[in-house]
């Protein structure tokens, strides 16, 4: 019963492709597989073949080779580097890059920039994780009636950009990283803070990385033991 369900199934994306062509097959309605198999199976085949035969070859190729890796995201490495940046545009983007590069400007610009990385990656860790917002502005700007996730965007004071060259330098960060380069530093982390507080929830997560001035975490693993 397996090997007609593979070849029906088959039939039928190799029928949808071509376009319009049609055929019947016909599949007794007895109880035995053997017997279906037995009246099915070359109706099937030849349904097959005759579709086969009128799909465009470069349909066939289109749909059979792995898709290539775009060559902006290969340019891409794995830990950004200062030297890098200078060798990138001006970076520009839409209202999820403004909101990256704001709290990137605001959170990590004394920061070197793999620790700028890192804290980029905390941020779209977060827009993948189903327990918070699924943007990267409604992660930076989260928040509830006592405090905002990220300080700066609700500490009273105006959210003016005084560096600019700091702010064109986390805009490159925040447009690599949209842009898709590696998450390799923080290892899924969705928590960081600076190492001049140690807050009580560091105890309940698990330690990925220590980079700069901040250190990151992650939700534990839960195993059926705990």
């Amino acid at each position: 019963m397996s090997l007609l369900k593979s070849w029906t199934g088959g039939a039928v994306i190799l029928l949808a492709l071509a376009g319009g062509l049609r055929a019947e097959v016909t599949v007794s309605q007895s109880n035995d597989p053997t017997e279906v198999a037995e009246q099915g199976l070359m109706s099937v085949l030849w349904t097959e073949r005759s579709a086969m035969s009128a799909i465009d070859k470069r349909r066939v190729t289109a749909l059979t080779m792995a898709p290539a890796r775009s060559k902006k995201h290969a340019t891409l490495p794995d830990v950004l580097s200062a030297k890098w940046l200078s060798e990138q545009p001006a970076a520009k983007g839409d209202k999820q890059f403004e909101c990256l590069s704001q709290a990137l400007y605001f959170e990590a610009r004394g920061e070197s920039v793999k620790g700028q990385q890192a804290v980029a990656e905390v941020i779209l860790n977060r827009v993948d994780d189903p327990r918070f917002p699924g943007s990267i502005c409604g992660v930076v700007h989260q928040g509830n009636s006592r405090a905002c996730q990220f300080s700066w965007y609700c500490d009273g004071r105006a959210d003016t950009v005084h560096n600019k060259g700091a702010f064109a330098e986390v805009a490159k960060v925040a447009r690599a990283m949209i842009d898709g380069a590696p998450r390799s530093l923080t290892e899924g982390a969705t928590y960081f803070h600076t190492r001049a507080v140690r807050p009580s929830w560091s105890r309940r997560f698990a330690k990925t990385a220590s980079i700069g001035h901040h250190i990151f975490y992650a939700n534990p693993v839960r195993t059926a033991s705990n």
